[in-house]
């Protein structure tokens, strides 16, 4: 999916917001969760995502999907992440 029909379809699934996120090479963010559901489509890069000591690793054209208050690890590829979120 491409980032355009990525974006129309976020706007018809009721996220009322999205960004772009970047994150550097090889970076990480510890155990932590987020006041709002998100669902985002990697741009470039790669990061993983650990939920409930699952790690899943999502790569460019990857959609990833995670509930409000959802606590989960973020790991960072060689190349970092770009992604785009939308939330609500």
């Amino acid at each position: 999916m491409d980032r355009d029909a990525f974006a129309r379809q976020l706007k018809a699934d009721g996220f009322t917001e999205t960004v772009t996120v970047a994150r550097e090479a090889g970076a990480m963010l510890g155990t932590h969760t987020h006041p709002f559901e998100a669902r985002a489509l990697v741009l470039q890069g790669e990061l993983e995502i650990c939920v409930d000591g699952q790690p899943r690793r999502y790569a460019s054209g990857d959609v990833f999907h995670l509930q409000a208050h959802c606590p989960h690890e973020e790991t960072y590829g060689p190349q970092g992440v770009t992604y785009l979120v939308g939330r609500k």
